[in-house]
Formats: structure tokens, C-alpha cells, sequence
């Protein structure tokens, strides 16, 4: 079995999409004001976003995306603005 897709609740469509770009996702369906999909760099998942009024807490949904590089994507990251809650650090 193949994950093929996920689907998250947002509340600023246009803000989401340039936040997903940002970390490198390619952005292959802009359905406004309503949905967007993109494509994930590795593998064969896409991940999706759909416009929502319905309040949103911040423990509703975990993404995990993986990257080879971590602390280097880390660092581009934040050149490009965005800001962590805690950096990574390699634990045993």
C-alpha cells in the first residue's frame, strides 16, 4: 500500500501555500479560493491543503516530512525567515 495523499484544514489558503513552497514543495494544483495539492520532492505522496471557517487548534494535525540534510534545510529555512520552535539536535 502507497500513501497517496494527505489533506489539511487551513485558514489562509494563499498563506499556506507560500509557507509549503517555502519548504521546497512543489505546488502542481492552485484551486482558489478553495484547495491547492502539492507534490512531494521524494516518493510518490502528495499533500493538500482545503480553505476552512472551522476553528483550528494547534493540536489537530502532525506532519512529519523527512529530508537527507536535516540541519542544512534547517539553516535555509530560517535564512528565509521561518522560525522553530526547537532546532534539531542529533539525540542517541
Amino acid at each position: 500500500m502507497n500513501l497517496n495523499q494527505i489533506t489539511i484544514p487551513v485558514k489562509d489558503i494563499e498563506r499556506a501555500i507560500t509557507f509549503y513552497e517555502g519548504l521546497g514543495l512543489t505546488l502542481i494544483v492552485k484551486a482558489l479560493p478553495d484547495y491547492a495539492r502539492f507534490e512531494c520532492n521524494e516518493g510518490q505522496s502528495t499533500f493538500s491543503l482545503h480553505q476552512t471557517d472551522v476553528p483550528l487548534h494547534n493540536t489537530d494535525t502532525w506532519i512529519y516530512f523527512e529530508v537527507e540534510k536535516l540541519h542544512e534545510k534547517v539553516a535555509e529555512l530560517v535564512q528565509k525567515g521561518y522560525l522553530f520552535e526547537e532546532l534539531p539536535s542529533d539525540k542517541s
